[in-house]
């Protein structure tokens, strides 16, 4: 940084909410033209922090103080941080679906003329930010009709179009395939080369260990260490024990699996695309599951995963062509989703707040919702039941929150996850099926719903596991399948599993013996 004065310090940052210390006297300084990562897991407080610095809780609601360009800086609202060259970037886009890409660059900030809306600046304006950031669509072209690696690009497009300063992104690549977030990280080197300074929240500790300059640790609401990359290594044990407080030696519990016999079977499965007639998401798919076992599927994005588990969970996506599932020894129909949920199945989706969770709802009604005959008697629903039993997985899965009354909205990822978890739970399944089940959560997180999967599988569950995180795989299943353009590539035991050979079966039609 040369002795330059930093473009941002945050002094002794506090800020309550009812019940809960959210930030407790913390500290960030951002030199200018870095790249300045934010690690912490759920709940540690780094989205709150970032939402003081961007006026989302504005001056007033908070204690300590901003200096940013070596003022003191007190924003009323994210209008005054966005007019002063801070902007935001948030996990879930603000872009509107069914508007173009340029309208949704310009909402709220459209160019005029003669007091109306100069569409062909705005269209010409838009393609010059859009070459800023690599993207080279047409900009009439509708949000909804591009990929979220894209999505996120004209998020970026229109913080440009803000003359933008200090740029936050919180969990950027979260929802990106491996290209896409190279390309953000290479975007955000470019943007640092023009002298632009990035803060970046992640959980991805190779991403940040990639591109960052400098690391602060969050912990429990305070600022526990900046670690200069370029001067002192960052080595990623060390951000992981900020993060937790404590060495993890394993990033898996211990386990010792007690597998039995096989108890579900598919056989056959063939779903075509709901639109595309010509196009077979699932081909002639053959797997089996034993109990107390957890099975992995491993693919790439687009790979198919995702809609084998939708189809078999009730046939909840696609158009079924063939196929045929046997558990217990005997076929099963599962025409939708409450055969699924009464034949024992869970499914636990990758999106948890669209799909997933209610967010309007509690967590004690969330708990319960996929199976509400459990408490009610005469059509009526049993609320001492429903607290109870809310607060029984409350203290089970250590869900971190005062009360079951809480919004879930309230909740960190993490914690939202173990709801979710919760939900399917209460179903009582033979057969849990989890896709990403911990996208978007910390290390710390991760480990204890490792614990809870495990947990479900000694009591003679079985469990299927979608992950894109191989070495997650790796650790945590018994069995792993590959999955290449909706066929099943491959199946490779635990002691044979590695990287290398997985990806291979992940890109190649070509299949392997069985184990």
């Amino acid at each position: 940084m040369g002795g330059a004065p930093p473009l941002l310090e945050m002094r002794g940052i506090t800020k309550e909410f009812p019940g809960v210390k959210a930030l407790s006297n913390v500290n960030l300084v951002v030199g200018s033209g870095e790249i300045h990562a934010i690690c912490g897991e759920n709940g540690a407080g780094k989205s709150t922090l970032m939402k003081v610095l961007s006026g989302v809780y504005p001056y007033g609601s908070y204690s300590g103080s901003i200096l940013y360009q070596g003022a003191e800086t007190k924003f009323s609202d994210i209008r005054a941080s966005e007019n002063a060259g801070i902007v935001i970037i948030h996990q879930e886009l603000a872009l509107v679906p069914g508007m173009s890409i340029t309208e949704n660059i310009f909402l709220g900030n459209e160019p005029r003329r003669f007091g109306r809306i100069d569409w062909q600046a705005a269209n010409r304006q838009a393609l010059e930010l859009m070459a800023r950031v690599g993207l080279s669509e047409d900009p009439d072209t509708l949000i909804k009709d591009i990929g979220v690696g894209k999505q996120q690009l004209v998020e970026i497009a229109k913080a440009f179009a803000k003359d933008v300063k200090l740029l936050i992104l919180d969990e950027p690549t979260a929802a990106l395939n491996e290209n896409d977030s190279q390309h953000l990280l290479d975007l955000l080197r470019g943007f640092r080369s023009r002298g632009i300074t990035s803060i970046m929240i992640s959980h991805k500790l190779n991403e940040i260990e990639a591109v960052a300059d400098s690391i602060t640790i969050l912990r429990d609401g305070k600022s526990i260490e900046t670690i200069d990359v370029k001067g002192e290594g960052a080595d990623e044990d060390r951000i992981v024990r900020g993060m937790v407080g404590r060495d993890l030696n394993s990033r898996f519990p211990d386990h010792e699996p007690k597998i039995g016999e096989v108890f579900f079977e598919v056989r056959d499965w063939t779903v075509r695309h709901p639109i595309s007639a010509d196009r077979l998401v699932c081909k002639n798919s053959n797997f089996t599951v034993r109990r107390g076992e957890i099975v992995g599927f491993a693919g790439l994005m687009g790979a198919g995963r995702t809609e084998l588990a939708m189809s078999i969970f009730g046939r909840s996506y696609g158009v079924f062509l063939d196929g045929t599932i046997i558990k217990d020894g005997k076929e099963v129909k599962l025409k939708n989703v409450s055969d699924a949920i009464a034949n024992g199945l869970a499914y636990v989706s990758e999106d948890r707040k669209a799909v997933g969770l209610n967010l309007l709802d509690d967590i004690k009604t969330s708990v319960v919702a996929a199976k509400l005959s459990k408490i009610t008697k005469h059509g009526v629903l049993d609320e001492a039941a429903e607290y109870q039993q809310a607060e029984e997985y409350r203290k089970n899965l250590r869900i971190k929150t005062p009360t079951v009354d809480e919004g879930v909205t309230k909740l960190s990822g993490g914690n939202q996850q173990k709801v979710v978890l919760a939900k399917w739970m209460f179903t009582d399944p033979d057969l849990l099926i989890l896709d990403e089940p911990t996208r978007g959560i910390d290390v710390g997180a991760k480990y204890e719903i490792y614990g809870i999967i495990q947990r479900l599988a000694d009591e003679g569950k079985g469990v299927i596991v979608i992950s894109s995180e191989l070495p997650e795989l790796i650790g945590l299943c018994d069995r792993i399948y590959t999955v290449f353009e909706g066929s099943i590539t491959g199946e490779i035991a635990r002691r044979d599993a590695a990287p290398e050979l997985l990806m291979k079966q992940m890109t190649s039609m070509k299949k392997l013996a069985t184990s």
